[in-house]
């Protein structure tokens, strides 16, 4: 079955025809290539676009190894340029082709050429993308499949493709995989072979296993708060020594890799952002998983990445909300920082949101409010609960909905 990737087609047709690169990014396998070569491709035919106006370009395939010289893949697309109508440039792992920016930034101020590319590699990675078309570029960012879209191939058995996803991501090339087994040994390869692999190559790193050691502290604390000096301590603990600056440096690889994404810490009150320790999720939690050899399920820990996930992919800033409770204690005060496990800004709107695995009884549910409480702002205010169960307000006004109907209903926010 194809799986329909709504979004993103409508990421492209808002930005069809608006005079820049369209750059689709992302990390690799998440559909990058079926978007643009398949989907985005049916679209335009749709609109009656004749089929030799639309130039689909694969650069990693072999029958097209000669365009992978500018000079020649410029001569090329210039050639098939034969009259004003609009044409649609679609390249395909353009960084095959060495020197492509200077191909692209001339072809670009053709007023009849509307130009599309993907990239997965060292010409991709997340720091490179803006500047690489000297302000001509426009970024569309991929992601693995939302539960929404993975859902549909379970039959909409939502249970089973909920525990599936959370143990196997959202990788398409999942659903391809009939067994466990084969899912597993897949996400494992996948990860080795391919992801570091990439990171390593680009940076020279061969030989160094520091960057590995650290995915997998990375992976056995996902949604724990750390920082560089953190995560050099744990090293020096078990006899490795790695100076903070180099973690560090790892940590922006592996960003850059689209591997995992860094959520900062805000101090709501004090409208600041709090520089250090901060969240690291995984772009993917099926690889998460097989870091870890699928030893270490962490429910509540997945849930919450995956939320995180999501609210990306609906396009809102997220970060980790601080607010500071004060009390007493033996006569003393006492100052208590509450977390708020995201706070989503879109444009003007503001959402606070908290993961809860399981909300068993009311002392559970006061804990899991409590940074909500301590909030005097107007901003809506919701539980994700793993809870089976309808979506409802308590008294305050807070949502609480089940981490299925958060994920499959687009508007689960506006609630």
């Amino acid at each position: 079955m194809e799986i329909a990737r709504n979004h993103y087609l409508n990421e492209l047709i808002d930005r069809k025809e608006n005079g820049s690169i369209k750059i689709i990014t992302g990390m690799r396998r998440t559909g990058k290539s079926y978007l643009l070569f398949h989907i985005y491709f049916r679209y335009l035919q749709s609109l009656g676009v004749k089929e030799d106006h639309i130039l689909r370009i694969p650069l990693d395939d072999d029958d097209y190894e000669e365009l992978r010289e500018r000079h020649a893949l410029s001569t090329y697309i210039k050639s098939r340029i034969i009259d004003e109508e609009m044409y649609y440039i679609l390249l395909d792992e353009v960084q095959f082709c060495e020197g492509f920016e200077s191909v692209l930034n001339g072809l670009s101020r053709r007023e009849n050429l509307d130009i599309y590319v993907t990239g997965s590699n060292s010409k991709f990675l997340s720091s490179d993308i803006l500047t690489e078309f000297r302000g001509r570029g426009d970024e569309v960012r991929v992601y693995p499949l939302t539960f929404a879209e993975f859902l549909p191939a379970f039959g909409n058995d939502q249970r089973k493709a909920w525990r599936q996803y959370l143990t196997y991501g959202g990788l398409p090339q999942i659903l391809t995989r009939k067994t466990d087994a084969q899912k597993a040994q897949f996400l494992s390869n996948l990860f080795k072979s391919t992801y570091l692999k990439d990171v390593v190559d680009r940076n020279h790193l061969r030989g160094n296993t520091v960057l590995g050691d650290m995915v997998d502290i990375l992976a056995s604390s996902v949604g724990s708060l750390t920082n560089p000096t953190k995560l050099s301590n744990t090293f020096r603990s078990h006899g490795s020594p790695v100076s903070d600056k180099t973690i560090a440096a790892y940590l922006s690889l592996l960003e850059d890799a689209f591997l995992i994404e860094k959520a900062k810490r805000y101090d709501v009150k004090g409208k600041r952002y709090i520089h250090t320790p901060c969240k690291y999720y995984f772009t993917d939690t099926g690889l998460r998983n097989a870091r870890l050899n699928f030893r270490q399920y962490e429910p509540n820990h997945l849930m919450e990445n995956v939320i995180y996930n999501e609210l990306l992919v609906r396009g809102y800033n997220v970060d980790v909300g601080i607010v500071e409770k004060y009390g007493t204690e033996n006569g003393r005060q006492t100052v208590k920082s509450l977390e708020i496990d995201f706070v989503c800004n879109q444009g003007s709107s503001r959402y606070y949101i908290q993961s809860a695995f399981a909300l068993p009884d009311a002392e559970k549910m006061a804990q899991e409010t409590a940074s909500l409480d301590r909030l005097n702002d107007s901003f809506k205010k919701i539980v994700v609960s793993g809870d089976d169960m309808e979506p409802w307000h308590n008294d305050k006004g807070y949502l609480f909905i089940n981490i299925l109907d958060f994920l499959l209903d687009p508007d689960s926010l506006y609630r």
